[in-house]
């Protein structure tokens, strides 16, 4: 119960930032536009005819969740790299005010620990990245629900794919925060870890490129325990797209995302318990 009264607060204070009002808006507009924009011409479940702004689109006869595929998949894309983005920025001092002078000494004074403390944080921000991703992808299944007859869940299960992606990259900047009080770090170090989370995707493909010595064991090192990002925004693509997607492939990239989440996280709790304020 204290760790959800942290989360509150944090979703409180989130409520209040023009940041996450402009992200619902964007999104609101972005799917008034499409849907305004967009027309469809199905006939017996199959696609015949689309306008884009207008603009007729030559479509051969297809069926029109096979045709929708390929929007889906693009549209999943969007939500994995730019919530990424948007997340890593907007979501950065969140920990650094949790440990502000005068406000961290007052919250240690109550009867809640310290773990509780960063574990509601966690919690908070991971909700409102849940909130995004699925407020989103249900707009987008409704549209083509609507103006196609394709109804499918899809697009939010990979929705939540992207929010698994974001779990290594905030437990890494909140650890970050505990150990040096900065929006700028933790937003930075976001950064590092969501670039190395895709070039650490093409790590077998790129090792070879370095000879022995030094650069090829520092690469190493860097990309070895990182998440495969890419991978998995590519696996978000595939279940939108109606692709085949492998459980066993799934389950590891999903499995090592939160591995990594939940290393970060311990690394930070030990390092809040110790910390003197």
């Amino acid at each position: 119960m204290k760790t959800w009264a942290v989360t509150l607060d944090l979703l409180r204070e989130a409520r209040s930032r023009k940041w996450f009002l402009f992200l619902g808006g964007a999104i609101t507009l972005g799917l008034l536009v499409l849907g305004l924009s967009l027309k469809l011409e199905v006939v017996d479940g199959a696609l015949a005819a689309s306008r884009f702004f207008g603009k007729s689109l030559d479509n051969p006869m297809m069926s029109a969740d096979v045709a929708l595929g390929a929007v889906f998949s693009v549209a999943s894309q969007f939500i994995f790299y730019g919530g990424m983005l948007f997340g890593i920025f907007s979501c950065s001092d969140f920990a650094p005010k949790l440990l502000s002078p005068g406000r961290i000494e007052h919250l240690l004074a109550l009867p809640v620990r310290r773990w509780e403390l960063l574990a509601g944080t966690f919690l908070g921000v991971l909700i409102l990245a849940l909130a995004g991703a699925a407020y989103g992808s249900v707009g987008l299944t409704l549209i083509f629900g609507v103006k196609a007859g394709v109804w499918t869940v899809r697009p939010l299960l990979s929705a939540m794919l992207a929010v698994v992606g974001f779990i290594p990259v905030y437990a890494m900047m909140l650890t970050a925060a505990v150990f040096a009080r900065s929006a700028a770090l933790s937003s930075g170090v976001g950064g590092v870890v969501f670039a190395l989370g895709v070039v650490t995707s093409y790590r077998d493909t790129l090792l070879p490129m370095f000879s022995p010595g030094l650069g090829r064991f520092s690469f190493n090192a860097l990309t070895v325990l990182m998440p495969r990002l890419a991978r998995l925004a590519e696996l978000s693509s595939q279940l939108a797209g109606a692709k085949p997607v492998s459980a066993t492939v799934a389950l590891s990239l999903i499995g090592g995302c939160l591995a990594f989440g939940a290393g970060a996280l311990m690394v930070g709790i030990w390092r809040f318990e110790e910390r003197d304020f």
